[in-house]
């Protein structure tokens, strides 16, 4: 089996590719990344050296490199993380995410019809679900919920998700989705909420929050969120769309306390600031339709999961210091 993994070199990706040679060794991984700011190599050192994995620096929206890549790799499944996926930035400067999260989804999957694959995989976000009010705990964030975008980044993603299931409809590919919710966990670069906090917090500067810091998140350890594409790529079924939940529903002033606790920080480095435009308040996950099909559940609580970050930013601060 050979498995091509866009972004492989950023966040989820480099721990996906890590964890699936581990599950699977005798696969054949090749990673495709442009290693932009979030993309870098120190996050697949334990991998570098083994023949049954490849790099190819490349855009995905350069259609003769990714052409190039199907050409020489013949490969049987596509998994694609490659995303702009900052909300900040896409605030700042929507049209790349526009290029990378829309024309580039469309150049991968025009290869893969080109070339012949199992399964194309779209790696998707909650986010395209817009938000949910904070005073109604019951509702949840289904498959069939309409997508209702807040930011030019979940727009992106939501426009990549209405590609895909177009090319299922009129080309036939076999594809999938997954939604997923906020990740945490070892490699996430450290503009992202909870690595910054943490790094923040160990040199004793100030923890900026948005607003009150009321907005509510459902954060998936990543090491789940990997179990789930897997079961997803081998045996999910063409054309659906699976969201993937933490079941850990928490405010991201909840997180900033938590993280103070564990370092032994007090929580007067916590700093109020200037609320994002058009902040989604909260996000939750139904992943019942993954679990019922799949078998899927979380298995790492947040405060486990939590434990488990802070313990890498604080053995890995070298990694840290060549991310920021």
């Amino acid at each position: 089996m050979t498995i091509i993994v866009t972004g492989g070199a950023g966040f989820i990706g480099s721990n996906f590719i890590l964890y699936m040679l581990d599950a699977y060794p005798y696969y054949r991984i090749i990673c495709v990344d442009k290693l932009t700011y979030a993309g870098n190599l120190s996050n697949l050192p334990a991998v570098m050296g083994r023949r049954n994995f490849r790099f190819v620096k490349a855009d995905i929206c350069s259609r003769e490199a990714v052409y190039q890549v199907f050409e020489e790799e013949h490969p049987d499944i596509v998994v694609n993380f490659a995303a702009e996926s900052h909300v900040d930035r896409s605030i700042e400067n929507p049209s790349v995410f526009l290029e990378t999260n829309i024309t580039g989804t469309a150049v991968l999957m025009d290869a893969c019809r080109r070339y012949g694959i199992r399964r194309f995989h779209q790696i998707s976000t909650d986010e395209v679900y817009g938000d949910l009010p904070l005073d109604r705990p019951d509702l949840l964030f289904h498959e069939e919920t309409p997508l209702r975008a807040s930011s030019p980044y979940s727009a992106s993603k939501a426009s990549a998700d209405l590609l895909v299931q177009a090319y299922c409809r009129t080309y036939g590919l076999p594809a999938t989705i997954s939604r997923c919710s906020n990740n945490y966990g070892p490699f996430q670069y450290p503009e992202k909420l909870i690595p910054l906090m943490i790094l923040n917090a160990l040199e004793d500067k100030p923890l900026p929050v948005y607003g009150k810091g009321i907005n509510v998140r459902d954060w998936l350890y990543v090491a789940d969120h990997c179990r789930a594409i897997d079961l997803i790529i081998h045996r999910g079924r063409d054309g659906e769309i699976y969201n993937v939940g933490g079941h850990n529903e928490k405010s991201n002033l909840d997180i900033v306390r938590l993280i103070c606790k564990e370092l032994g920080k007090p929580e007067s480095l916590i700093t109020f600031v200037e609320d994002r435009k058009g902040h989604d308040m909260r996000y939750a996950i139904d992943p019942s339709k993954i679990t019922a099909e799949l078998g899927w559940k979380p298995e790492t609580g947040f405060e486990e999961g939590i434990r488990k970050t802070i313990r890498w930013y604080c053995e890995n601060r070298d990694w840290c210091f060549t991310n920021i």
